[in-house]
């Protein structure tokens, strides 16, 4: 039996242009866009609906099955509690991103990131889930079991993106040994001294394991046809090693340097949404309001608010000039949809999933109303 849906009077944007009229969903798709008003079908009362959103990169999930120090909850019960606030946010593809690669003194460990990884594969088998989910692998390059994280997950198709990251001292992210200070010493409760050691520590096996395991690492997902991230890059060398390494996106480059290099490398540049609605990045490095009004800016992720993604959408398509509605939304649908190979979804075109989002604007906030997944209600 053909399951069949009409969204009539909303104004739908398009990649290009915001449409009023009505939009048929058939059997999970798009089968139809129409413009001017409709008599039939569920009245969106002049909202908006906008393509379901695409996540590339939150760590929101740890979260919930780490709420406190010491705590762990029950990994099926934090998937669910991460995965209805996600699709509540409007993200209907979400790539859940766990590390691989501890330092001796994280909170997490390989085993619980394996506890994680299963209750989404057993959540997406038993169909309990809200959102689609895969699965990015955050690349500790410089922690010593990074590689052998990284292979327990070598038979496992839901990876779409492995990004290779290093947060020791004096570099990237943490080029400011100060905001490296009130990072992590504040954090692990470290004396001057402690610090100090803990530091030359990190900056040691920094040295030793960074290059080879990204070489291996990349190696593998070339191999694989898992999509390579950059992540804090700082300067147009790091930018030239990405290239050689294949990296496609990069991942919060944390100066305009930076930024301007890979986008001239057609690397896809995502920032964080929570760093384009605060002003600011909460590291000190550089805006992403600064690279969307250049330009510079294709992708944006909610790192670790999820509904700082559809807030920062609409935030520049109203607030930032020469950044329309369809073009910032395309940064949270289509362009990250696309940078991974999903070209089934992130826009509303006829033969593209029905994986939608009904939304009002109220005092400049949108406020998600309807979530459709493949033309499906979830939220």
């Amino acid at each position: 039996m053909t399951a069949e849906t009409v969204l009539s009077n909303a104004r739908i944007v398009l990649a290009d242009e915001i449409l009023e009229g009505s939009l048929v969903l058939r059997d999970g798709f798009i089968a139809g866009i129409d413009a001017g008003s409709s008599r039939i079908g569920e009245d969106m009362g002049g909202d908006y609906v906008i393509p379901g959103l695409v996540e590339l990169h939150t760590d929101h999930l740890e979260g919930h099955y780490a709420p406190r120090p010491k705590v762990r909850w029950n990994p099926i019960a934090a998937v669910l509690a991460h995965d209805a606030q996600v699709a509540t946010a409007g993200i209907t593809t979400v790539l859940d991103a766990l590390r691989v690669g501890m330092d001796e003194d994280a909170d997490l460990t390989l085993a619980d990131i394996r506890k994680l990884a299963d209750a989404i594969e057993d959540s997406v088998a038993q169909d309990r889930l809200r959102a689609d989910h895969f699965l990015h692998l955050r690349c500790e390059v410089s922690a010593p079991d990074c590689l052998q994280a990284f292979a327990s997950f070598d038979q496992d198709d839901r990876v779409k993106l492995a990004s290779l990251m290093d947060h020791a001292p004096g570099q990237r992210q943490f080029v400011n040994l100060e905001t490296y200070a009130y990072y992590y010493q504040r954090k692990l409760k470290l004396s001057d001294r402690d610090f100090k050691l803990f530091c030359e520590k990190r900056m040691a096996e920094s040295a030793r394991n960074s290059a080879p395991n990204r070489a291996v690492i990349a190696a593998a997902c070339h191999e694989r046809g898992i999509v390579l991230a950059s992540h804090d890059d700082a300067t147009s060398g790091h930018v030239d090693e990405a290239i050689e390494q294949g990296v496609r996106v990069a991942e919060f480059p944390t100066t305009e340097e930076a930024a301007r290099a890979s986008k001239a490398a057609g690397l896809g540049v995502l920032m964080g949404a929570p760093n384009v609605m605060r002003g600011a990045s909460h590291s000190g490095n550089v805006s992403a309001r600064t690279l969307a009004g250049d330009g510079l800016l294709d992708i944006l992720s909610s790192d670790y608010i999820p509904f700082s993604l559809i807030q920062s959408a609409f935030f520049l398509g109203d607030m930032v000039e020469g950044i329309s509605l369809p073009h910032a939304v395309a940064m949270v649908s289509k362009n990250p949809a696309e940078a991974v190979g999903l070209t089934d979804r992130g826009t509303i075109e006829q033969g593209r999933r029905a994986d939608l989002v009904r939304v009002r604007v109220d005092d400049h906030v949108p406020v998600v109303r309807t979530v459709w997944r493949q033309g499906r209600r979830v939220a």
